[in-house]
């Protein structure tokens, strides 16, 4: 597939939806998991529905999770959601949230972009409805090609568009004019026109050579360690970070104490070579393999000047 947008088309085409069912996403999600539920739920009368980021001083994860579960019900068709949200990765619990919108009837679709392939995802134990992914994150691939896994409940449904590689014995260049209205098996129907890319598909191969051969489980086990001995250090800066449980170490938000100069410290950040992200209210780190201890310690520095100053 091109991207999470077109995967997540297919998704909201093929689940049924209707007046008075409801669709479930979180606040601040990112729009590709958001815009096409809006549009398919405008067209057949059902409600999107937002789970709002709890205001607490408490464990935000915490909460978050336990309005999540709370807001799915036998009225919900559809819970969409990350593993981690983009902007300050607070994880969902997906497992607990999976049990639940099963026991309800429901599909849990999974955007993994943020997640899939920095820290292991298992699909027989989360038991996802689909698996969306962008290639070009944690699975570092190149921009314009991504992938999906699609579960018995998208078994014979309907694709975005109708292209002949798709279709049963397109591999029989002399019989494509004997049209034929079967697919080949398994999830193919949904694949992209032009899906043989020369230039992407041998470059997305690579790149997931590559993050098998380094494993899900080491670039997890190495940013949880270089997570775990910088949250305290931030903390005492007055930063905000979730509890542990809540936090992947691969990707999780910052939150500053009030007042901290925000161009100043981005121009701060910039001067010592450190890489972060300002997504909402939160300042977003995304170590990997290829950080070390000394990269926090530049980073800390310039946070803890920018507090002091």
């Amino acid at each position: 597939m091109p991207s999470v947008s077109y995967a997540m088309a297919t998704v909201a085409r093929n689940t049924p939806l209707a007046a008075g069912r409801t669709v479930i996403v979180v606040e601040e999600q990112f729009p590709s998991a958001v815009y096409t539920w809006r549009r398919a739920c405008r067209e057949t009368g059902a409600t999107l529905r937002t789970v709002a980021a709890p205001d607490t001083a408490g464990s935000r994860g915490e909460a978050w999770n336990g309005a999540l579960l709370d807001a799915i019900d036998d009225r919900t068709a559809a819970v969409v959601l990350p593993p981690l949200h983009w902007t300050d990765g607070l994880r969902f619990d997906l497992d607990a949230v999976g049990e639940r919108a099963r026991a309800a009837g429901a599909r849990l679709i999974v955007d993994g972009t943020q997640a899939v392939g920095a820290q292991p995802f298992d699909v027989a134990r989360t038991c996802p409805d689909a698996l969306i992914c962008a290639g070009y994150k944690w699975l570092t691939g190149p921009y314009a090609i991504g992938l999906a896994w699609y579960g018995p409940a998208f078994d014979g449904g309907v694709p975005i568009e109708e292209n002949w590689i798709t279709r049963g014995g397109s591999d029989r260049f002399n019989e494509l004019v004997n049209y034929r209205d079967d697919y080949q098996p398994g999830a193919i129907r949904y694949d992209v026109g032009e899906r043989s890319n020369f230039v992407l598909l041998p470059m997305l191969e690579a790149a997931l050579e590559q993050v098998l051969d380094w494993g899900p489980e080491t670039v997890a086990a190495h940013t949880r360690e270089l997570t775990a001995a910088a949250a305290p250090r931030l903390r005492d800066l007055g930063c905000r970070l979730d509890d542990d449980r809540w936090r992947a170490g691969h990707l999780f938000g910052v939150r500053l104490p009030a007042g901290v100069d925000i161009p100043g410290l981005g121009r701060d950040l910039r001067a010592r070579r450190v890489s972060v992200s300002l997504r909402g209210g939160a300042i977003r780190i995304a170590p990997h393999l290829y950080n070390d201890a000394a990269d926090f310690d530049a980073l800390i520095d310039v946070v803890r000047g920018a507090v002091r100053a």
